[in-house]
């Protein structure tokens, strides 16, 4: 007999199966050496230790050869080295464990390593969108909510827009292809808009005179 006590994702990356008419445009993750770049600041930490190394190295040359004051400087590479290892291994973990998803009517977030939630964004409480992209053609999404939808950017982070934080905005962060990705939303978030919407109201029955 089959069991699904174990099955908690019916549809990957959404926490149930999609209502009638909803479909999946497009999913995604993370590039977890871009995330540790962009979010985790990768490159940041290696220059902080290779300038800490050049100093070492600078102050030891000055009472010792030059050979023996360049050994000095190592163990701050290595230092370095293991710094951006932890970093990188941080933004694995998280970039594997986050899928993003477009349908014709959301955006959809599953975020979270340890502990997983996910974000639903109706194309109709987004109101505007900001891309940023790099020259490999890998980039961030951000979205901006209108109305009462607001998330913690210290829940939500590394997935939200840098610096906003009274007003979070999540974000689609270090996905490749950025630009098909954005033209995309783009197109659905304007159907969904633009779409007509039909509300039935029930009419009361017709009152019958009494004879």
């Amino acid at each position: 007999m089959h069991h699904d006590d174990f099955k908690f994702e019916p549809v990957h990356g959404l926490p149930e199966a999609l209502p009638e008419g909803e479909h999946i445009l497009w999913q995604g993750s993370p590039t977890p050496l871009r995330l540790a770049k962009e979010a985790w600041k990768m490159n940041w930490i290696m220059g902080y230790f290779a300038v800490l190394a050049f100093w070492r190295v600078g102050v030891s040359s000055a009472s010792v050869p030059l050979p023996t004051a360049m050994g000095h400087g190592i163990p701050l590479l290595i230092a370095g080295g293991l710094a951006c290892l932890i970093v990188y291994i941080m933004a694995y973990v998280q970039a594997k464990s986050t899928v993003y998803t477009l349908t014709n009517k959301r955006v959809a977030l599953r975020i979270g390593a340890a502990l997983t939630m996910t974000l639903n964004l109706p194309y109709v409480c987004i109101g505007n969108a900001a891309l940023k992209t790099t020259k490999n053609g890998h980039g961030t999404i951000s979205f901006e909510l209108i109305g009462e939808t607001r998330f913690s950017y210290l829940m939500t982070w590394p997935h939200v827009r840098p610096w906003h934080i009274a007003r979070a905005q999540p974000s689609f962060r270090a996905i490749p292809d950025v630009a098909r990705v954005a033209a995309i939303f783009a197109e659905a978030a304007e159907t969904r808009v633009h779409q007509p919407q039909i509300e039935r109201i029930e009419q009361a029955p017709s009152a019958v005179a009494a004879e």
